[in-house]
């Protein structure tokens, strides 16, 4: 199992050079990513103008496991709605809660809002900055 689950606000943090991407690197190894937060940091690069064999040039040798959002995580980050609702999650955003809440693993991220949520939802969160 992994130490971490990564959001898509980390990686982008790490790839992007922002505070707190040291933390990512450290741990990047050790690391999950849910393939839905992968495709948020791939339309981050293309959004910018990247083109595709620019951004699997940057992605594919990172040393993280890319999990398949599947069923049962789509049933786990679909639960989440209730509690997530007042903070205005994204689909993303549940879809890294949900991992780390399978995984029984922490989630990274650089939104400091999702603190609040940790003992609602029963993950723990480590903000990067």
């Amino acid at each position: 199992m992994s130490a971490l689950v990564l959001d898509a606000s980390a990686l982008l943090a790490l790839l992007l050079g922002e505070p707190g991407g040291e933390k990512v690197r450290a741990v990047l190894a050790d690391s999950v990513i849910a393939s839905v937060n992968i495709a948020e940091v791939v339309g981050h690069f293309a959004r910018n103008g990247a083109a595709e064999p620019d951004i699997r040039r940057v992605l594919d040798p990172l040393p993280f496991e890319c999990v398949a959002f599947d069923a049962e995580l789509a049933y786990f980050a679909g639960l989440l709605v209730p509690a997530t609702r007042r903070l205005g999650l994204s689909l993303g955003d549940r879809a890294c809660l949900a991992l780390a809440r399978r995984n029984g693993a922490p989630a990274l991220t650089a939104d400091r809002s999702w603190q609040s949520l940790s003992a609602a939802i029963g993950v723990e969160i480590d903000v990067l900055r």
